[in-house]
């Protein structure tokens, strides 16, 4: 009995020592969580009940904020170019990424040069970028206008300065980090058994049958993934949005955080800022929700059987 109460209190002992080393090892992590992330939404959360500026006061308007919010015209315009961003977007970088990567899965020369060549773009994100589109899309010089001049088409769209072709523009330059959805497409594409492919050839079944019938079932939890990371990532479209249009032109690429930053940075009507925040948060919680509780339908595991 001794001997089995020693050796228990030693499991328990090397057992509390793995605990706390395992928090020690996270507590950065949970530092940044409960003071910049967590603590940062409660503190929204309740600013979003007040009509404040910081300098001059708090004046608490309960949920006066949010009713203005869907009363503003401006709110559901921003709703609407950013769900349409989004909902073009998201489909479309999946077609291109997944693409990509069947070609790069595919025996070639410099197959590692060409891998770099399409996932470097994805690094570069941000000021630059945005930059660097404007002078894309510029409908007189731009090199985009020019590509389709020598095809024939000598009045191409006036991308970032008309009101139908602006958010079109955006969706290509969201298509140019495709690269790193493609790391990740490649990989599950490497990790497909090649007995169901076998099994396919046995079966007779020719490329276009196999891709539909193997390839993308077994990929679908590399889909599943990237759709919800990219839904969340497109709704909170902003930079080129600031940088490029400022939501011109007449608000056509008025995206949400665009909206939040003007009531917050320049009116400094931080509390429906927050309001904006906390209704950008919902809109994309719902969505992301929804692709979370279809994927049982959709979404297919190696391994899993069907009861």
């Amino acid at each position: 009995m001794a001997v089995t109460s020693k050796a228990s209190a030693s499991r328990m002992s090397i057992q509390a020592r793995d605990n706390i080393a395992g928090f020690l090892f996270i507590a950065p992590w949970l530092i940044h969580f409960v003071f910049l992330i967590a603590g940062a939404m409660v503190f929204s959360m309740g600013i979003s009940f007040f009509k404040t500026d910081f300098l001059t006061g708090f004046e608490f308007v309960g949920f006066g904020n949010w009713r203005d919010m869907f009363q503003d015209e401006l709110f559901w315009k921003a709703l609407r170019v950013t769900s349409y961003y989004t909902f073009v977007l998201v489909p479309a970088s999946v077609i291109l990424a997944l693409t990509i990567a069947v070609l790069m899965n595919q025996k070639v020369k410099a197959l590692g040069v060409w891998r770099t060549v399409y996932y470097l773009p994805s690094v570069v994100q941000g000021v630059a970028v945005a930059v660097l589109w404007g002078y894309v899309l510029n409908p007189r010089f731009g090199l985009l206008n020019q590509g389709l001049e020598l095809i024939g088409i000598d009045d191409g769209p006036r991308w970032l300065f008309s009101e139908d072709w602006a958010v079109p523009g955006f969706i290509l330059m969201g298509l140019w980090g495709a690269g790193g959805a493609m790391l990740l497409y490649l990989a599950g594409l490497q990790g497909i058994p090649t007995h169901l492919y076998e099994a396919a050839d046995l079966d007779g079944a020719g490329s276009v049958r196999k891709f539909f019938a193997v390839t993308i079932p077994m990929l679908t939890p590399t889909i599943y993934f990237n759709v919800l990371i990219s839904i969340i990532a497109s709704f909170q479209v902003f930079t080129q949005a600031l940088i490029l249009t400022a939501g011109g032109p007449n608000n056509a690429t008025l995206t949400l955080v665009l909206l939040l930053y003007r009531e917050g940075f320049q009116n400094f009507q931080f509390g429906y800022a927050s309001a904006i925040a906390w209704g950008l948060f919902c809109v994309t919680f719902i969505f992301a929700i929804l692709v979370v509780r279809t994927s049982s339908t959709w979404v297919h595991y190696e391994g899993e059987t069907n009861n």
